[in-house]
């Protein structure tokens, strides 16, 4: 009994430190963040924030810059998801392949996702600039009249943080389909060279049937991520200019900055609560899509 009690136990004190350190560092702040949206704590406050109810979120919704940032997040979301997730297949089906050199090419197109979100924002900033790389070029091309500061335009600044959110990403959705493609058994694409199926169709029909766990994973890791984005738009633009690129993340940071602690709870508070309703519909309408091999 002893030594059934301790099997019991042992995986039980494995996991404990690591239940510890989630509990303080996710579950206790969402606890507190939930308890403060409720009030006006803020920064005159600190030792007696009152109840003030639903206030906060009243406030939140009818706040032009909350809606702009809700717009603004799940446009760069569901954009960068679907481009990464593209992007990323394409790669795959190609470096997947044995040739000279398939190893460096998967080690360039991974390399972009080991570095830091400060950094690339920091190395964009300088090729971007009205000085920068993009418009040397531009200029040597004899188009310089299209030279403009890219970041601190209006209209081309997201676009931008789009394609920098793909270049650093879409290597990591490549290597989760490399594994998916893997995963295939070559008996299939036989069976279907054998009855004439064009490749083409060997894509249409077994490719991406048996890629549907792949696409549930680089999908919601995708979606998750670009919900809640926070370092790359604000080491670029900071949510600038104007409001033009703020998201939630940059807004609720923008909120506490100012001390309304109250209200960058609440903005937290919404934020989570999307992340986990848009990526739990999301897993449940691709897991669906999945079939038994």
């Amino acid at each position: 009994m002893n030594r059934k009690l301790r099997s019991k136990i042992y995986p039980m004190w494995i996991a404990l430190p690591g239940a510890l350190v989630f509990t303080v560092f996710f579950v206790v702040p969402i606890i507190i963040a939930f308890f403060y949206s409720f009030t006006n704590w803020n920064l005159d406050r600190m030792d007696s924030p009152q109840f003030i109810g639903l206030r906060n979120f009243i406030n939140l919704f009818q706040d032009e810059v909350f809606a702009r940032s809700i717009f603004n997040t799940l446009l760069f979301a569901f954009t960068t998801t679907l481009f990464k997730t593209v992007t990323g297949l394409l790669i795959a089906l190609v470096v997947v392949k044995r040739f000279r050199g398939n190893s460096i090419f998967r080690t360039l197109f991974y390399l972009p996702c080991v570095l830091s979100c400060m950094i690339v924002g920091l190395l964009f900033t300088g090729i971007l600039k009205q000085d920068g790389l993009v418009n040397n070029l531009l200029a040597a091309a004899g188009m310089g009249q299209l030279a403009r500061d890219w970041l601190g335009s209006y209209g081309t600044a997201m676009f931008w943080i789009i394609f920098i959110e793909v270049w650093m990403w879409a290597g990591f959705s490549m290597f989760l389909f490399i594994s998916g493609l893997n995963a295939i058994s070559g008996e299939y694409y036989e069976s279907a060279q054998l009855d004439g199926a064009s490749p083409w169709q060997q894509f249409c029909h077994i490719t991406l049937p048996l890629l549907a766990p792949s696409f549930t994973v680089v999908t919601t890791l995708n979606i998750t991520g670009g919900l809640k984005v926070f370092d790359l738009v604000y080491s670029l633009t900071g949510g600038g200019p104007g409001f033009d690129t703020q998201v939630l993340s940059t807004y609720t940071y923008r909120a506490f900055g100012m001390g309304l602690l109250g209200k960058s709870s609440a903005s937290a508070l919404l934020l989570s609560v999307g992340i986990v309703i848009i990526t739990f519909l999301l897993n449940r309408l691709l897991k669906s899509r999945e079939i038994d091999v």
